[in-house]
């Protein structure tokens, strides 16, 4: 992997990571709305982590990354940014609540097979 692809690798991450943590205390979708903030700020990182996936990463990277729903990361990236029948706040929090934390997890296996590797060179 080359070094540009593990920065934005490690970008998406963070925006992950943020995700998260601004949701660490909801359990629901109507917690989650409580906040205007909060929903706003994980929409931006949700619209951020579906650009870097679509226009930032190699497709190279991505085929080889096949446990990742690209494709859908971006589709995501879309409903937001072009609010196609506006966007739906449920599955916003589905997203979040169910699909966040597998990328997170997909996220750090690559992340650590790649410094392991750089260890090992």
């Amino acid at each position: 992997m080359d070094k540009k692809d593990s920065d934005i690798l490690n970008k998406i991450y963070a925006h992950v990571t943020a995700v998260l943590k601004y949701c660490s205390d909801c359990n629901c979708l109507a917690e989650f709305e409580e906040s205007s903030m909060r929903v706003e700020a994980c929409v931006f990182n949700l619209m951020q982590i579906g650009e870097l996936a679509k226009t930032s990463l190699s497709e190279e990277i991505k085929a080889q990354i096949g446990t990742i729903p690209w494709k859908q990361i971006y589709g995501m990236r879309n409903r937001i940014v072009h609010g196609y029948e506006g966007v739906e706040m449920r599955i916003v929090w589905d997203t979040i609540d169910s699909d966040l934390p597998l990328l997170k997890k997909e996220l750090e296996i690559v992340l650590r097979k790649k410094c392991q590797n750089n260890k090992s060179e």
